[in-house]
């Protein structure tokens, strides 16, 4: 007897152990990289210059604008690296765009502009995108000019070939406009001659989307030919705060010809043998993810091309950049060459980038959202969760309607299971009785109680299979409220305003009913986080745990009666639109479980179970 209690201790030291560690290890610094995430966002300026640049903005900059710049990074002398813009004296956002001439954007999805001097594509901003809940909020601020806090932008053109002598536009050539604005209805086109028999166009046009179509051409009326490489690159200064979780890829990403999906961490890039990795292919699309956006390149889809990938120093920081140089082009006297690139700046829309992959033929497109190994459940799932949010306009409940049709479909095999539970418990007494007629003899009483299942045709490990079976459900459920935008931000019912986020509330502060952070409390503050979801959940899954028949081992019986708690904090930092799934799963499976074991003719004695806790709970 004393050596069962002393298991029973050791299993809830260690199932405590468990909960601290995960916290430790898991919890806490997931909750500090949300904040510093959260900080990082708060102290994004306003994304002012997404409007119009107005002459007293221009004004206000223009004697930053005149200060000298820096030596190149290194690294930018190479193809086509060489349209990187030199280091300058770093501005605000506001403040670096309104330095140089620009178009302006204008669609229903894009606020922003087109920086003349360079003819790049370095001012992007998410209309329908805010930084948090509030859509009072600042907007979601993607691209940014070179001299800004983040400098991130898409740059095209052509290169000079090796032993050409000819002038080439540069990140400093001043690109003259046909327009001042550009919309889905009005194309703008940039001109620039070199002065040396070479006229320079750039024709951008944006749908009302997230999708821009640059194509660059040249015109040779000189004397002599001129061999030139076109490119397109995507460049992103200094290494970006990202979530990292394991679930979720942010970096550089690509499809570049035959070859697989390129995924490579910013760490991964700067360990990369040269800091650079080439891939040749015809076709696909290569460039920078985060979590929710992208800017990406997709090539003309005809034709050859080198996609790399690479990191360089810039000065104290990390530079990152795709790109994609195609072959030589000689361009004789009187002739012209142009080509076409697709610049995707925006949302990771589902919808929207199966029909980029579609109308446009980009190869594999969709695949810029991370589905991960399991695509071929998690694709599927959120569809059906889409279909369901279209005909409820909210995804929680479309959460909770998938879920019944997911018991559905596995309800036979449930149903089998949990028949065999209720058998189980019906063998109680019998079990009861073994153990006390072999205490000594773990090895009689073992073989007895095998002979017991095998004669009332019961499977001791088949009330596992619904945990079992429901796992990869999770997980692609996990995945799918983790990655995809169309989560973000969507609210429930009541104080869960972002399905993708964990419960915002603390039961350690009556969900927010007394004026203190429980999070802020020194050492044990991660512990104080629990909000009320988890909580609802933790007591529906031990409801579910009294259904099941107790294990004959004392330790067993402890480790089960722990791991509603366990999973109470485990939970606790995942997504709520999770948890509600986890909550209603266990409810339904209750129920489910009540009704079956009520037709096999068990004893169910769930409040009776809960009553005995209670008064255990009193004692202690």
């Amino acid at each position: 007897m004393k050596d069962e209690h002393k298991n029973v201790y050791v299993a809830i030291a260690l199932s405590i152990l468990v909960i601290i560690g995960w916290n430790f290890f898991y919890g806490y610094p997931q909750m500090q990289k949300q904040r510093q995430l959260q900080q990082q966002t708060a102290a994004t300026p306003v994304p002012g210059a997404a409007t119009p640049v107005t002459e007293k903005d221009a004004q206000a900059s223009r004697e930053l604008a005149q200060q000298p710049a820096a030596s190149p990074p290194n690294g930018a002398a190479s193809q086509p690296a060489a349209g990187m813009a030199p280091v300058e004296v770093q501005k605000t956002r506001a403040a670096a765009v309104a330095a140089n001439p620009h178009v302006v954007i204008d669609t229903p999805a894009i606020a922003g502009s087109v920086d003349l001097k360079g003819g790049r594509i370095d001012d992007v901003a998410l209309k329908d995108y805010h930084e948090t809940t509030d859509r009072q909020s600042p907007i979601i601020e993607l691209f940014s000019p070179s001299n800004a806090p983040h400098p991130y932008y898409a740059e095209t053109g052509f290169v000079a070939a090796s032993g050409e002598t000819a002038a080439m536009p540069g990140p400093s050539t001043v690109w003259t406009a046909d327009g001042d604005r550009l919309t889905p209805d009005k194309p703008v086109t940039l001109t620039w001659d070199n002065g040396q028999g070479l006229l320079f166009h750039r024709a951008i046009s944006v749908d009302s989307q997230y999708m821009f179509t640059v194509k660059d051409s040249v015109t040779n009326s000189g004397t002599a030919p001129v061999n030139l490489l076109p490119y397109a690159l995507i460049s992103r200064h200094g290494t970006p705060v990202t979530s990292n979780y394991s679930v979720l890829h942010e970096g550089l990403v690509g499809e570049i010809g035959d070859n697989r999906e390129t995924d490579i961490t910013y760490a991964a890039m700067d360990k990369e043998t040269g800091n650079s990795r080439t891939l040749d292919g015809t076709g696909g699309w290569l460039g920078i993810t985060d979590k929710y956006w992208a800017g990406v390149i997709a090539p003309q889809q005809d034709l050859p091309y080198k996609g790399r990938f690479s990191s360089f120093a810039d000065n104290a920081n990390r530079d990152y950049q795709t790109d994609a140089l195609l072959p030589a082009r000689t361009v004789a006297p009187g002739a012209s060459t142009d080509v076409t690139t697709r610049v995707f700046a925006g949302a990771k829309v589902t919808a929207v980038l199966n029909k980029y992959e579609k109308d446009y033929g980009i190869r594999n497109f969709g695949n810029l959202i991370d589905w991960g190994w399991f695509y071929f459940i998690t694709k599927p799932l959120f569809q059906v969760l889409d279909w369901f949010y279209k005909l409820t306009g909210n995804f929680g409940v479309a959460i909770l309607i998938v879920t019944v049709l997911i018991k559905g479909i596995f309800f036979p095999l449930a149903n089998k299971s949990y028949m065999s539970m209720a058998k189980m418990k019906q063998l109680q007494p019998q079990l009861a009785a073994l153990k006390e007629r072999f205490p000594d003899d773990k090895q009689k009483q073992q073989e007895a109680t095998m002979k017991l299942y095998r004669e009332q045709k019961v499977n001791p490990v088949a009330g596992c299979l619904p945990m079992v079976i429901q796992i990869p459900v999770f997980f692609a459920l996990y995945k799918v409220i983790f990655i995809t935008i169309e989560m973000r931000h969507a609210p429930f019912f009541g104080w869960i305003h972002d399905l993708s986020a964990p419960d915002p509330t603390s039961i350690f502060n009556f969900a927010g009913v007394l004026p203190y952070d429980p999070g802020a409390v020194p050492l044990i503050g991660h512990f104080l986080t629990i909000g009320i979801w988890p909580v609802i959940m933790g007591f529906s899954m031990f409801l579910q745990m009294k259904m099941n028949p107790e294990p004959p081992d004392p330790v067993q019986k402890t480790m089960f009666s722990w791991m509603p708690v366990i999973f109470t904090f485990m939970l606790g930092t995942f997504p709520s639109g999770l948890v509600i799934y986890w909550t209603w799963n266990n409810t339904l499976s209750v129920v489910q479980q009540y009704l079956i074991a009520k037709k096999a003719g068990a004893k169910v004695e769930l409040w009776g179970n809960l009553s005995n806790m209670v008064r255990k709970t009193k004692r202690v």
